[in-house]
């Protein structure tokens, strides 16, 4: 497995960093934020980078797909991260995606994916119901009646929960909270009747919805693929969603180091740059490190989704609990190194801090992560 990208995935990550600076910096985050945006995303901006392809780069090319690979999709989110780019390319084109790819029949690959490869159809997984990462200790119900399901349950932190057209909900049509077994993926548009679906402000200025589903009627065909066997291909979807987010962090941490090299050689104290001191070169020299280590495990992790799908659940664990800890760091180091401005809001510093708590816990804290890995490897 060659830990380079090749020829094609360079000039993508290129063209996407030349893209996100022009049109989607971190001041138009910030501008997001001020204005209190009903969406929390430009919509001008998606359709952009729908007509770039980007919301179809994973897809088959017989659903209107580019069908580039994973790989492609990564360094994609890396740029994303750089700029920390507000768009519901993660809850869409990764995880709802995948979604649909691994779990729905033809007839729903055939009707949703080139809705979405057009940038027409937003996505959203409704998989959490507590704080902490639980996937399969799910007490959300979709009971059936006749040739409909009802729906009853909450769902909290649901990405882009609030503007997207289709949720993902996953519910329980048999079985208790903490099964594998009895699982199901039912397709509810947002603006259905009994859908309360409340908007959270999050620390990083992103979208996150708490929904509630009280009494919510959808044909019984709205289940994606078969009933009750999610368990089966959830884990791989989520584990997508995870190395797409190490992914994104590593952009986010690459970006941070460069400012805060940039920082060093800047700012003068005692009549030299800080940058000469022999201790914050040592704390920069660690970073670099940690870079190096990262990049090799994010492009692992890319190329095993496409190449080594058996091995996925391992290395997408790996992924994200590294890089959970790589952005801890390079934005801890980043706020110490810029001094007391860098908890200000007016360096985009503390936008990168914020934005790496909140990914840290998607899809699994590190201790998470950790315990998940040990026990794969039998431990």
């Amino acid at each position: 497995m060659a830990l380079v990208l090749n020829e094609e995935q360079r000039l993508l990550a290129e063209t996407a960093r030349d893209f996100l600076e022009q049109h989607a910096p971190v001041a138009a985050l910030r501008a997001l934020r001020d204005s209190r945006d009903a969406s929390g995303y430009s919509q001008t901006l998606w359709q952009q980078m729908a007509e770039l392809g980007w919301a179809s780069v994973i897809l088959p090319e017989s659903h209107g797909g580019l069908e580039f690979g994973f790989t492609g999709l990564g360094v994609l989110l890396q740029e994303t991260g750089r700029n920390l780019t507000a768009s519901p390319l993660f809850a869409t084109a990764v995880v709802g995606a995948s979604a649909i790819l691994l779990g729905g029949t033809e007839a729903q690959r055939e009707e949703y994916l080139p809705q979405l490869a057009a940038g027409e159809l937003t996505l959203a997984l409704a998989l959490e119901e507590s704080h902490h990462h639980r996937p399969y200790h799910i007490a959300t119900r979709a009971e059936r009646n006749g040739d409909s399901l009802c729906l009853n349950g909450e769902k909290c932190f649901v990405l882009d929960g609030h503007s997207a057209d289709l949720l993902l909900v996953v519910a329980r049509t048999t079985g208790e909270p903490g099964d594998r077994e009895g699982l199901s993926v039912v397709l509810v548009p947002r603006d259905s009747v009994g859908v309360d679906c409340q908007r959270t402000l999050m620390v990083d200025s992103r979208n996150a919805a708490n929904i509630r589903f009280d009494n919510v009627t959808v044909p019984a065909t709205a289940i994606l693929g078969e009933p009750g066997a999610a368990g089966e291909w959830l884990d791989t979807v989520l584990d997508r969603g995870r190395v797409a987010l190490a992914a994104e962090m590593l952009g986010s941490a690459e970006e941070v180091f460069a400012r805060t090299v940039a920082w060093l050689k800047e700012r003068v104290q005692f009549g030299v740059p800080i940058g000469s001191f022999q201790a914050l070169q040592h704390r920069a020299s660690r970073l670099q490190a940690e870079l190096e280590l990262a990049r090799s495990v994010v492009l692992q992790a890319l190329a095993t989704v496409d190449d080594n799908p058996q091995q996925l659940a391992l290395i997408a664990s790996l992924a994200k609990a590294q890089l959970n800890e790589l952005v801890k760091l390079a934005t801890n180091e980043a706020v110490q190194l810029h001094g007391g401005i860098g908890v200000t809001d007016e360096l985009e510093i503390g936008f990168f801090l914020k934005r790496a708590r909140v990914t840290m816990q998607i899809f699994g804290d590190t201790g998470f992560h950790r315990d998940r890995y040990a026990s794969l490897c039998g431990y």
